[in-house]
């Protein structure tokens, strides 16, 4: 699982740390960080693929 963002939509909204905190954080600059690596864990999967699909800017693409 691969998450991408394109940095030329993604305003910083938080939507996606709000559904997968471990995955996503956005710091006081409102950028947005994806950590290196994604547990392996199934619920945080299907919170990722939340994420991606909730993005109200369509910022995150997701490759599995």
């Amino acid at each position: 699982m691969k998450i991408t963002v394109d940095r030329n939509l993604c305003d910083g909204n938080g939507v996606c740390m709000g559904i997968a905190p471990d995955v996503f954080d956005i710091d006081d600059d409102l950028t947005l960080h994806i950590a290196d690596e994604i547990p392996d864990d199934p619920e945080v999967h299907a919170q990722v693929r939340q994420s991606v699909t909730s993005c109200p800017v369509l910022a995150l693409t997701l490759v599995e």
